[in-house]
């Protein structure tokens, strides 16, 4: 039976994962974390409060960017695994966190997004970059999303520059007019967020060549459903591996 912490109890994204752990028969939920429902049973205020309440083998992070860096940490620091489903965390948290997770010999998985459609497309993308040499990638999200991009989108941003660094395009400094109209540049890529309201978090990017484009593109519904049966695979594996393991393509694909 895997004990399992869920940071985020009254989020958007918890009550169908909720109701899948609860309808599984080798997970359990020990407690969860969140500010507006402390006291309520076993839900604490803080993950570091929550973890040490309850037993717990897993911490599932679906919070905010503000508070996942503190749960995730302090997950980590009591030797618990952690899946990791918020937005917020730069390539240089992931490493820190990394270093701090083989040091406690526990397993760390972090995804943008765990759609099985989401990780298709990291992967598919992954591929393309391979053999084409210029994208950008455009963040759709709600016009009440905070961060920008999201964490989708910076996580294929910095997938694909693991690949490699895509070809530039004209330098800002040669531009007219405003040069933020170009998005921000992360993993050397041009990433674009729009925020307006009926958007989830959909992500594309678009490949582009002489007299040619390669578009992928990732549109969810208005339900977290397309996260839970990716949450649940996670949770069933981070302690296959110690340290941070990015994307859930690294749990679908054979590398």
């Amino acid at each position: 039976m895997i004990n399992i912490c869920f940071a985020g109890l009254t989020g958007w994204t918890a009550p169908p994962i909720l109701a899948a752990i609860d309808a599984a028969d080798d997970l359990t939920l020990t407690s969860g974390v969140s500010r507006s429902a402390a006291g309520q049973g076993a839900v604490y205020a803080t993950a570091a409060e929550a973890l040490a309440a309850a037993p717990a083998d897993v911490l599932i992070d679906f919070t905010s960017a503000a508070a996942v860096r503190v749960n995730a940490w302090a997950a980590v620091e009591a030797g618990v695994h952690v899946v990791i489903g918020t937005s917020g965390l730069t390539g240089d948290d992931l490493a820190e966190l990394d270093r701090l997770a083989r040091d406690r010999r526990v397993g760390v998985i972090a995804a943008g997004n765990f759609s099985v459609m989401a990780a298709v497309l990291r992967r598919a993308a992954a591929l393309a970059a391979r053999h084409l040499g210029h994208w950008e990638i455009i963040d759709y999200a709600s016009d009440t999303k905070p961060d920008v991009p999201s964490g989708t989108a910076r996580d294929l941003a910095e997938t694909l520059a693991q690949v490699r660094e895509p070809a530039r395009a004209l330098p800002l400094a040669e531009l007219e007019g405003p040069v933020e109209a170009r998005g921000a540049e992360i993993g050397g890529a041009r990433v674009h967020s729009v925020r307006l309201p009926s958007f989830v978090v959909s992500t594309e990017v678009v490949f582009g060549g002489p007299g040619e484009r390669l578009i992928m593109r990732h549109d969810p519904g208005l339900t977290p459903a397309p996260y839970v049966a990716g949450t649940l695979l996670a949770v069933r594996r981070v302690a296959d591996a110690v340290g941070v393991r990015r994307g859930l393509d690294s749990l679908l694909f054979e590398d």
